[in-house]
């Protein structure tokens, strides 16, 4: 929780800069005051990792859960559901992965999900969903997931931004 502020900042600049090509400034504003805000859920859970660069700054963060929210954060404008997920049913929540842009195409992303993804399945998880923005699809497609579908999820400001709902399944097969 130390460190809620500095991973706003990151957040945000990650937003600003890298997802510039996929969503309207209008749509990352609108998002950042509601889906791409600090999970507190996440922190508490335990579930939430940040990578600290040499000099001390943050230069990624992000996670996993064992709820059944997919997205979203504290301001979110939907309603989500924290719920507890079943481990022998449901897929664990691969969530709120982000990097600075200082730190951008280093492996820092994929860092950050391997070490969620493990986690996840020592926790007991054996498949997993997300739901990415448009820039994050290259990436987890790269690494196993596959689309399901998109969704338009309200944000700020009359906006919607599209996620893509995507999921990777585990060594059985389900």
């Amino acid at each position: 929780m130390n460190d809620v502020a500095a991973i706003r900042a990151l957040i945000e600049a990650s937003v600003r800069k890298l997802q510039a090509k996929d969503y309207s400034a209008a749509q990352r504003e609108g998002a950042l005051a509601t889906v791409f805000t600090i999970d507190s859920r996440l922190i508490l859970d335990g579930t939430y990792f940040v990578a600290t660069a040499e000099d001390g700054r943050l230069a990624g963060c992000g996670g996993w859960s064992f709820r059944k929210t997919l997205y979203g954060g504290d301001h979110q404008v939907e309603q989500i559901a924290p719920q507890r997920l079943d481990v022998t049913m449901d897929a664990a929540k691969i969530r709120a992965i982000f990097v600075h842009p200082d730190f951008a195409r280093m492996g820092l992303g994929s860092l950050i999900l391997q070490a969620a993804e493990e986690a996840a399945m020592a926790y007991g998880f054996e498949w997993f969903e997300m739901g990415s923005t448009l820039t994050g699809v290259g990436l987890y497609s790269r690494k196993g997931y596959q689309e399901i579908k998109r969704i338009d999820v309200p944000v700020a400001g009359g906006k919607t931004i599209q996620v893509v709902k995507m999921e990777k399944r585990g060594k059985l097969g389900r």
